[in-house]
C-alpha cells in the first residue's frame, strides 16, 4: 500500500489485448497510472509491414475522443494529423450541391507507437489468444498471467467468447442488408477534386456514397447499398451506367477506368451492430471498445465511444482507488445504457442521411430546431451537437432528444400566419430536469467539429 496516496502499490499486470485504436490508448491510459502493461496483438506490426492488407474506413473525431486524447497528452498531436469538416455537402442527383452545416470532422490515424514510449509498457505483436480462463488470469497465448485482462480485440473478440460461456451474460449481434465499397478520387492538379472541408454526401433514399477528405489529397468514396444491388453489378459497363444514373457528377472525378476496375477489386463488405452485457467477469476481465460495442459507422461515433470507454474506466479508477472488484462492476453498470445508445443513434442515422436530407419536411425540422436552439440554448439543443460537441451520457441524449421533439412539433403548432414564433411556456420542472447538460453545452468549440 502507498501511504501517500492509500492506493495499492502499483505493481499489478494489466493485458490489453487487441492493439488497435481503443487498445493502444487503454494501454495509455493504464501506463501513466503505473500498471505494468503488456499488449497482445494477432497482427504483424504494421510500422513495419511493407504492404497492409485489410479493409479501412475513414474515422471522425469529436468531443468524446479528443477529451480522452488530452488526458493521455496526445490531443493536439493525433489532431494535427486530421481534416476538420464544417458541414455536410448534399449532391443531388443532377449535382446541385447544398451545404447542411453541423460541425468539423476529422479521420485520424493512431498509432501503437504511443503507448510504447511508456517504459512499463510492452508490446506483442503476431501474439493470437487461443484461449484464458476468468478465475485466475491464466491466457494462453505462450503462458501469460494478469491481473487484469482488457479485450479492445473488435467486433468479434476472443475475450468476448469466454464470456459466451457463462449463464447470465446478454449477446446480441444484428448485420445490416447493406455493405459498403471504397472507391479512391484521386486528386486535380494536385488539389482536392471536390471542397475539401466537407462531408459530402449522395442520398439516394435505399442507398446513398460519402467522400471524405484525405492528407494526401484523395477522397476516400464510400458506396453504401444493399447486398443484393451489388451483386446485381457484374460488369465494367454496368457499373458505368449505374454512376451515370445515381452519381453522374463523380463519374469525371473518379475516372471511367478507375470506376470499372475498382468496384471490383474487393466485394462489398459488410457492417455489424454488437451489444451485450456485463461488460466485466469478476475483478478479472473488462470488454472496450467494439469488443463490448461494436455500432455502424454512421453516427462517426465509433472510435469516439471506443475512446470514451478509456476515459471513463479512468474515472472510475480514480473514484475507486484502483480496486478492480469495485471499478469492474461500476464501469458495467455506467457504460452499458450509454453504449447502446449509440448503436441505435448509428442505425437511425444511416436512415437520416441515404433518405431524410432529401426531405423538405426534415430540412423544416432542421431549421425549428436551429430557431429553437437560438432562442433557448441551454433548454434546446440539438441531438448531434449534444452527441458530437460535448459528453453528455450517450442515453440521457437520447431522452432529451425525444423531449425536444415533442415540443419542436408543439412549437411548430405555435407559429402565426405571420410567421412570427410565440414563445413557449416550458414549467420550472421540465427547465430543471434538463439543465445536466447546460455544462456541457458550451464546449462545442473544443470538439474537431464546431
Amino acid at each position: 500500500m502507498d501511504k501517500s496516496t492509500g492506493r495499492p502499490t502499483k505493481k499489478k499486470v494489466v493485458a490489453v489485448v487487441g492493439g488497435g485504436l481503443v487498445g493502444a490508448l487503454n494501454a495509455c491510459f493504464f501506463a501513466k497510472r503505473g500498471f505494468n502493461v503488456e499488449v497482445f496483438e494477432s497482427r504483424e506490426d504494421i510500422r513495419q509491414a511493407k504492404v497492409v492488407k485489410g479493409r479501412s474506413i475513414n474515422l471522425a473525431l469529436s468531443h468524446r475522443g479528443r477529451q480522452a486524447l488530452k488526458h493521455v497528452g496526445l490531443e493536439e498531436k493525433i489532431v494535427s494529423q486530421g481534416i476538420p469538416m464544417h458541414a455536410r455537402m448534399i449532391h443531388s442527383p443532377s449535382g446541385k450541391q447544398s451545404p447542411i452545416p453541423y460541425g468539423k470532422k476529422g479521420q485520424v490515424i493512431f498509432a501503437p507507437s504511443e503507448a510504447e514510449t511508456y517504459p512499463n509498457t510492452k508490446l506483442n505483436f503476431e501474439h493470437k489468444l487461443h484461449d484464458w480462463t476468468a478465475e485466475t488470469g491464466l491466457m494462453t497465448f505462450e503462458q501469460i498471467k494478469a491481473d487484469l485482462i482488457v479485450g479492445c480485440d473488435g467486433a468479434f473478440s476472443a475475450i468476448r467468447k469466454q464470456f459466451l460461456r457463462r449463464s447470465r451474460f446478454n449477446y446480441s449481434q444484428t448485420y445490416i442488408p447493406h455493405g459498403y465499397m471504397e472507391l479512391t478520387m484521386p486528386p486535380i492538379n494536385g488539389q482536392f477534386a471536390m471542397k475539401p472541408n466537407y462531408l459530402h454526401i449522395w442520398p439516394r433514399n435505399t442507398f446513398m456514397m460519402i467522400a471524405l477528405p484525405n492528407l494526401d489529397k484523395t477522397f476516400t468514396c464510400t458506396l453504401f447499398m444493399p447486398f443484393e444491388e451489388f451483386e446485381k453489378i457484374t460488369t465494367g459497363d454496368e457499373v458505368i451506367e449505374f454512376f451515370q444514373k445515381y452519381f453522374p457528377d463523380t463519374i469525371p472525378l473518379i475516372g471511367s477506368d478507375a470506376l470499372r476496375r475498382d468496384y471490383f477489386r474487393l466485394p462489398a463488405q459488410a457492417m455489424v451492430s454488437v451489444k451485450c452485457s456485463p461488460y466485466h467477469i469478476n475483478d478479472k476481465c473488462v470488454l472496450m471498445g467494439d469488443a463490448a460495442h461494436a455500432v455502424v459507422p454512421f453516427y462517426g461515433q465509433g472510435m469516439n465511444a471506443g475512446f470514451e470507454d478509456c476515459i471513463v474506466f479512468d474515472e472510475i479508477m480514480e473514484q475507486f482507488n484502483e480496486d478492480f472488484s469495485s471499478v469492474l462492476p461500476e464501469y458495467t453498470r455506467v457504460r452499458v445504457p450509454d453504449d447502446h445508445a449509440i448503436a441505435d443513434l448509428a442505425m437511425y442515422n444511416y436512415i437520416e442521411m441515404r433518405a431524410h436530407v432529401n426531405s423538405k419536411w426534415f430540412l423544416f425540422r432542421k431549421h425549428v430546431d436551429n430557431i429553437l436552439h437560438f432562442i433557448m440554448p441551454r433548454t434546446i439543443i440539438p441531438l448531434y451537437t449534444m452527441v458530437t460537441f460535448t459528453r453528455t451520457r450517450y442515453h440521457e441524449a437520447v431522452e432529451r432528444w425525444h423531449w425536444q421533439d415533442k415540443v419542436r412539433h408543439l412549437s411548430i403548432f405555435l407559429f402565426p400566419a405571420g410567421g412570427h414564433f410565440t414563445p413557449l411556456n416550458i414549467s420550472h420542472s421540465e427547465r430543471h430536469c434538463l439543465r445536466f447538460t447546460e455544462g456541457n453545452s458550451k464546449t462545442s468549440a473544443v470538439g474537431f467539429h464546431n
